[in-house]
């Protein structure tokens, strides 16, 4: 790894050393291995570090600790969230509204629940990859019951005008999810202004492990979701299964550690991007896929005209960078949300995606820069 150059932070992030050490301190028989559901010391211990970490995950998005429920990820926390509200308040409707854009696991979550007798309408974003919220606003029924919206998209980083949905859907009793995957540590998140009602959160976008994430479920006005797995009752009966002690303290940690840095981090990511782009326009003609304004930093897309992604990714085997969702590797088929833009198959195929992160360096830019130069 010392020789590579790693530019594929939208995928996953390295936990961060202070993360790993405060997530070593629960694994050892020296440490809080414990069961948090047992009623002795030892697992009452544990109890406590899975509270504290859950206070520490609820002040970063302005929520409050009894509204987090763990799970394995955002795509479970996208499952649960997305079938258990469908399921639990279906007789009020059975019409969703989402995004062509959104992640796959909310896209294959909506094709299930269409194959169930809901009804799902896709909305095609504007060439910029941001929503028309006026389109949006059409497709709104008396019969709509859930909206899931994204709030950063994983592949070209536009922030979708979260703030405006959440007021309509507020406003005509309509539940929203949001995808915040992407969120932490690159834009703000305030549920205190924002009426929305089930948060997806990921660790391992946030220099915490992987295997570990929240879901947020609002408690004022009362939300509830159908629970997707069973035995226990654990979580509010919403998400049953031992918690996992070591990587819920981690995120934590890593979230507590993303507000930390974020000043710091934004500042440095975005004269990062900004000196990328410019030196890949003046010596390739790359172009951007997706809004520049109205985005979060951490991402860059481009396409490369008269170029092939796969030829150019062969001519730097040291650098990691990707050309879609990590999650979403089918074969040779071409970005689906670079298709949703309106791209064609051909500009798709020529686009990368650069995601850069608490680790990136100056040097490691500039080496990038040079080997687009040779």
């Amino acid at each position: 790894m010392k020789n590579s150059i790693y530019l594929d932070y939208a995928a996953t992030t390295p936990v961060d050393p202070q993360v790993a050490e405060k997530m070593m301190q629960y694994l050892t028989p020296a440490g809080v291995f414990g069961n948090a559901s047992s009623i002795h010391v030892t697992g009452q211990t544990a109890k406590k570090a899975v509270d504290d970490a859950r206070a520490q995950v609820a002040s970063v998005i302005h929520a409050e600790p009894e509204e987090m429920i763990w799970t394995s990820g955002a795509t479970e926390s996208n499952n649960l969230a997305l079938k258990g509200a469908a399921h639990l308040y279906q007789r009020k409707g059975r019409h969703i509204i989402t995004v062509k854009t959104e992640h796959v696991s909310v896209l294959d979550c909506c094709q299930q629940l269409e194959k169930e007798g809901f009804s799902v309408t896709y909305l095609t974003p504007e060439s910029n990859g941001l929503l028309n919220l006026e389109r949006f606003r059409d497709a709104l029924r008396d019969d709509t019951i859930l909206v899931s919206v994204m709030q950063v998209n994983n592949e070209i980083g536009v922030i979708q005008p979260i703030e405006t949905i959440a007021q309509w859907t507020a406003e005509r009793g309509i539940l929203l999810h949001v995808d915040a995957a992407q969120s932490i540590g690159k834009t703000q998140l305030n549920l205190q202004k924002m009426p929305i009602d089930l948060v997806s959160l990921s660790s391992h976008k946030t220099y915490g492990p992987k295997g570990v994430g929240a879901l947020y479920v609002r408690r004022r006005p009362r939300v509830r979701v159908a629970s997707q797995m069973h035995g226990g009752g654990h979580e509010q009966g919403m998400r049953s299964g031992t918690l996992a002690v070591h990587q819920i303290v981690a995120m934590g940690e890593a979230f507590e550690l993303a507000i930390e840095k974020f000043d710091e981090e934004q500042k440095k990511i975005k004269e990062f991007k900004q000196y990328l782009y410019e030196q890949l326009h003046a010596k390739v003609g790359a172009m951007v896929n997706g809004d520049w304004d109205n985005a979060v930093p951490h991402i860059l897309n481009v396409r490369f005209p008269g170029k092939k992604a796969s030829d150019l990714m062969n001519a730097m085997p040291n650098v990691a960078v990707s050309t879609g969702s990590a999650c979403h590797a089918k074969g040779t088929e071409p970005s689906y949300v670079l298709r949703a833009l309106g791209l064609s198959a051909e500009e798709a195929h020529s686009s990368l995606r650069f995601s850069f992160g608490r680790f990136t360096t100056r040097e490691e830019i500039e080496s990038v820069v040079d080997l687009f130069a040779m």
